[in-house]
């Protein structure tokens, strides 16, 4: 199954879902890993190997149930999400096709080709989160890459918090969507993320002063405290 087209980049959320991580190897419990940080209700982990001492504290975590096993057909019905990730290929395969049949998101880690998605290398800095993929052309590129994205998302992470912070009240005072779409470019677009990073919290205060409605201006205090 050869992907022609360009893949859709999406954000899945993974809260209160239930997930399968078929192998335990190493790429399996990178993919454990990723997926616990997500907030699924439940991912069952197979594996006809009794697991490695790594991966002992993705076990202990309450939501994983770990069955020493081969994967069956019935074990996707009801996944949200399947991470395909024995040392066999055929058997990855195998799995690939099973979701296929059932509807369900597969990645398939030998063989990508066969899934019906690729996992893209993340870089967060929260609330930020980048994802970059090379389509399946290199993998260590795309993980190089990912931590440059890490340093790069450092100072923007500050703006976006600010952002956060103003854009409900912003919203909350009823304006017009044109007349506040018009305030949120004008934010984006303004000095402060180079200020923040400067750590020139004066000057970003008189900014916002000067470019907020007036009903905001007792916020000021509150929305540049303790940025991250």
């Amino acid at each position: 199954m050869t992907h022609n087209a360009p893949l859709y980049p999406v954000f899945l959320a993974l809260e209160g879902r239930h997930c399968l991580v078929v192998g335990l190897g190493q790429v399996g419990r990178r993919k454990l890993a990723g997926l616990l940080d997500c907030g699924p209700a439940s991912v069952l982990v197979l594996d006809t190997a009794p697991p490695a001492a790594a991966a002992a504290p993705l076990l202990r975590d309450a939501r994983v149930c770990f069955a020493r096993r081969a994967c069956t057909e019935k074990d996707v019905a009801g996944r949200v999400l399947v991470f395909a990730a024995t040392n066999s290929t055929a058997e990855n395969r195998r799995v690939a096709a099973w979701c296929r049949r059932a509807g369900v998101l597969c990645n398939c880690a030998s063989a990508p080709e066969e899934g019906g998605f690729q996992a893209p290398a993340v870089a967060r800095r929260p609330p930020l989160g980048v994802a970059l993929s090379t389509g399946g052309a290199s993998p260590a590129l795309a993980r190089r890459w990912r931590g440059e994205l890490e340093t790069w998302l450092v100072p923007r992470a500050r703006m976006a918090v600010l952002m956060g912070r103003l854009r409900p009240l912003i919203l909350a005072l009823g304006a017009e969507t044109g007349q506040n779409t018009l305030l949120f470019r004008k934010l984006a677009e303004s000095p402060l993320q180079q200020w923040l990073e400067r750590n020139e919290t004066e000057r970003c205060r008189l900014w916002l002063q000067e470019a907020l409605p007036p009903a905001l201006h007792a916020h000021l205090a509150e929305l540049l405290h303790d940025l991250p």
